[in-house]
């Protein structure tokens, strides 16, 4: 226990047991991706469905854009059976688990239509785990842990994606794949466990009288907030330059010269584990230093970044260089992450958790891909080095925005 008056350490971040919670949430949030992703894609090619159908497959994630639009009915309406957040929690993972191992029992050759009905399906209630986990992370975790909180989330999440990612493909060389489907399903029983031995939040906020409530009573209260056109910009801005390099990276280093295999165990090796460092490392600075402070230095250090991708631009193939550049990039990412999840957490009104949270993550990543889409033009026009120096720029209004305003919690909290 800290002694009152005393400035809270790096460690006192992590002390608290609920975190351990963290790491089964995490991993059961993580674990559905990839098996309609990356891994139902590779699934689909083994039995040689063609290009164009598993184009289509690339809609199955868009139940994750429109969170916000049934959102309310989770923040409303509370379940018999664990309480207003747990409830929902419990009831996506038992979908999520026999959701999952029945995609997978089908032909995709034979059945394409009925695997993606099923497909949307799984990630429409991954989505709504989603909701319900990160307004359960919310109302369960102080402020002052909520940035650690992330960061062991964020770890046991990559963890989870390498499983059903490369674990799933090793599988599938010995196992057919329904079996590997079922196997993966199975381990949802990880997040099932987690729920079950979760404690409700120590502050239970009042629930929407209505469902009318629950879709105006958030955006009113978002909208009548002070310095909320401040927070929104920030929300928007602090990732965009990230998230507009992203877009470019791997063609950029393809250009530069580094084979796929190269890339790839940079990517899967070093970047996974600076990600998950730079997650708990962050978790803790948030901790000692503040959440306003963190986020400044961690969006300055994110955008000075990119400029060893400068620097590998001019330099041309420097494998240690691409190695450096990679792991810093993803370091200063994670670091980032956990403190900008931690304000997105704090910004959420207990009342309307679910709403609100699925509002800011859906806002979050508009203007980096707005932007991106036009990024194209951009690297034409002034190649590879302005085009990174221009994803430096594009992090110094949300870091100037944070210079100048207090980050405080709702007013009803």
């Amino acid at each position: 226990m800290r002694e009152p008056g005393k400035s809270p350490s790096f460690w006192d971040a992590f002390r608290d047991p609920r975190l351990a919670l963290m790491l089964g949430l995490g991993f059961s949030s993580g674990l559905p991706n990839p098996l309609t992703g990356s891994t139902m894609t590779a699934w689909l090619d083994t039995f040689d469905v063609d290009m164009a159908t598993i184009g289509f497959f690339a809609w199955v994630h868009l139940p994750f854009n429109f969170k916000f639009v049934w959102a309310p009915v989770m923040d409303r309406f509370s379940l018999p059976w664990g309480g207003r957040r747990r409830g929902w929690m419990l009831l996506t993972q038992l979908v999520i688990l026999v959701s999952v191992g029945v995609m997978g029992s089908f032909d995709p050759k034979a059945a394409p239509w009925l695997v993606a009905g099923l497909a949307v399906w799984t990630a429409f209630f991954t989505a709504s785990q989603d909701i319900a986990v990160d307004a359960f992370r919310t109302d369960l975790l102080p402020r002052e842990e909520r940035a650690s909180g992330t960061a062991i989330f964020v770890a046991a999440y990559r963890g989870a994606l390498i499983v059903a990612g490369a674990g799933a493909l090793i599988l599938s060389d010995h196992l057919p794949w329904s079996t590997v489907y079922w196997i993966l399903a199975a381990l949802m029983s990880v997040g099932i466990l987690t729920t079950l031995l979760s404690p409700e939040p120590e502050t239970q906020a009042q629930a929407p009288k209505t469902l009318v409530d629950a879709v105006w009573r958030p955006l009113k209260e978002l909208v009548t907030r002070r310095d909320i056109g401040v927070y929104l910009a920030i929300i928007m801005l602090y990732k965009a330059g990230d998230v507009v390099a992203g877009h470019f990276l791997i063609p950029f280093l393809t250009d530069t010269g580094f084979s796929r295999s190269e890339i790839g165990a940079v990517f899967k090796g070093l970047g996974l584990a600076a990600t998950i460092f730079g997650a708990l490392l962050g978790g803790g600075l948030v901790a000692k230093w503040g959440l306003r402070r963190a986020l400044i230095v961690f969006g300055v250090a994110q955008a000075i970044a990119n400029l060893l991708y400068c620097w590998l631009a001019s330099a041309g193939k420097d494998y240690a260089l691409m190695t450096t550049a990679i792991t810093v990039d993803h370091l200063m990412n994670g670091m980032g992450t956990a403190a900008f999840v931690a304000f997105l957490m704090t910004l959420c009104d207990k009342r309307f958790t679910a709403m609100q949270y699925a509002i800011f993550s859906s806002l979050m990543t508009v203007p980096g891909r707005v932007l991106g889409g036009f990024s194209g033009f951009l690297q034409e026009s002034v190649g590879w080095p302005g085009f990174f120096l221009t994803t430096i720029v594009l992090a110094a209004p949300a870091v100037l925005l944070l210079s100048v305003v207090e980050i405080r919690e709702p007013e009803s909290q």
